[in-house]
């Protein structure tokens, strides 16, 4: 492993045993635990961390949805109010024209009295309008109150839904550091030379799980082209190269998973949900061996990572906290399968693959660094 790997193990040890405060007990790292032992502890929190982290996702689109909810339910509710008040304004006159007609005979009656019956019909047609209108008033009247009142129900329901779930965010987000916090503390507990043998047990895994994939014939030897549509999402995502992962993000500075792939459709033109669950949930899946650039590629049985198909066996991802956007072999993790935002596109013609540097698939995918495990604000 690379002497930029090893300085970076060595920093994050040092910092993270500097300012992290007792935690939750893990098992002793000791040289006498065996490297296999230490990766898959390792690995299993940053799973935890990965799930943790989708699930604010979710949680954090839901709020989203109930915001907008809430503000449409605040509008609609000051337009019923507004008409409420014109109805009682209307009711108001209708109200003071009948307790005046009651002072002596009607004009309408005296009206009718009149010898020329055609002039009598006119005004009794005038009359008729006029209780039509009435009847029409108080109707408005009464059914300005009950939406009134059922918005405002409605509206209450709503801001309580969006306080419940702002507190189950914060819960979430609260779990999401706790998880990464454990990672933190069993780095800093590791050896410079621990730290090494386990980059280079985790390169090595990966390298014998993409020889296992390709070799089976599960991934397909040629690459069909994309869709216009899945070659702007491969090109935005290979613009973001290098940039660091940061849970919860979504540009466009950092991005965790999930927030690179819907953000790389997004731009392509498509609009996918927000969490690599949702994405798994509600997109067409696709046979591996059928992938085709832009395609997504979800991990772990319970779908908690997604990266992006370039093609060729690979992918670009955000790993996870530490690391940085980069090209990976597609069996760097447990794959579940691929999803296809845009079954029904039909492929490019002739398709030529964004330049990748050599620099994006350099450097390990397991994430050493501190500065990118800082939580993000709730909105």
């Amino acid at each position: 492993m690379s002497g930029r790997f090893l300085r970076l193990a060595c920093t994050a040890a040092v910092a993270a045993q500097a300012v992290l405060a007792p935690g939750p007990a893990l098992a002793a790292p000791g040289p006498e635990r065996p490297v296999a032992e230490l990766l898959t502890d390792l690995q299993g929190l940053y799973r935890q961390a990965e799930q943790a982290t989708e699930t604010y996702n979710a949680t954090e689109e839901q709020l989203k949805r109930q915001r907008a909810e809430v503000d449409r339910l605040d509008d609609e509710l000051a337009r019923a109010r507004l008409s409420l008040h014109t109805s009682r304004a209307e009711a108001g006159r209708l109200a003071r024209q009948q307790y005046q007609s009651t002072t002596g005979i009607s004009p309408y009656v005296r009206l009718l009295l009149a010898r020329d019956p055609q002039h009598a019909l006119d005004e009794g047609h005038v009359i008729g309008q006029l209780a039509r209108a009435r009847a029409e008033t108080v109707g408005r009247l009464a059914g300005d109150e009950k939406k009134q009142k059922d918005l405002a129900r409605k509206a209450r329901k709503a801001l309580d839904t969006r306080l419940s779930l702002a507190e189950r965010q914060k819960k979430q987000r609260d779990e999401v550091q706790d998880r990464l916090s454990e990672v933190e503390r069993m780095l800093a507990s590791l050896t410079p030379a621990q730290l090494t043998a386990l980059a280079d047990l985790e390169q090595s895994n990966t390298a014998d799980a993409q020889r296992k994939l390709t070799t089976s014939g599960a991934l397909s030897t040629a690459t069909p082209p994309p869709s216009q549509e899945g070659d702007r999402a491969v090109r935005y995502a290979v613009r973001q190269l290098g940039k660091p992962y940061q849970w919860g993000a979504q540009g466009p500075t950092s991005y965790d998973c999930s927030g690179l792939t819907s953000q790389a459709w997004d731009h392509a033109g498509t609009p996918i949900p927000r969490t690599s669950q949702e994405q798994w949930a509600d997109l067409p899946h696709v046979p591996l061996d059928q992938l085709r650039p832009g395609d997504l590629v979800v991990y772990f049985p319970e779908a908690t990572h997604v990266a992006l198909y370039l093609g060729d066996g690979k992918v670009v991802q955000a790993p996870r906290p530490g690391a940085k956007i980069k090209v990976s072999p597609i069996a760097a993790n447990p794959i579940l399968g691929a999803v296809r935002p845009d079954p029904k596109a039909r492929p490019l013609g002739r398709y030529t693959p964004p330049t990748i540097p050599k620099s994006a698939t350099l450097g390990p995918d397991e994430g050493l660094g501190t500065s990118e495990l800082t939580a993000p604000t709730p909105t």
